[in-house]
């Protein structure tokens, strides 16, 4: 499992484990808090096509998907 912390999302680097359309390498480019200081949208960009997509954070922790920096 991976340790993410919620302050320093915003421009960290992910590897994805399971390569779909040829999109492996993301970057953080948006995360939203609340006024509780909990995120409420966070958004990462494929670094190949530019797309963008919004996840749940959470999803990161897991390290069978995510691999923290570009590998």
């Amino acid at each position: 499992m991976n340790k993410v912390n919620p302050k320093s999302l915003i421009r960290s680097k992910w590897t994805k484990v399971d390569i779909t359309n040829k999109e492996k390498h993301f970057i953080i480019t948006l995360v939203k808090f609340d006024e509780n200081q909990k995120i409420v949208e966070c958004i990462i960009e494929a670094v190949m096509t530019k797309s963008e997509y919004s996840i749940d954070w959470r999803e990161l922790k897991e390290s069978q998907n995510w691999l923290m920096g570009w590998q």
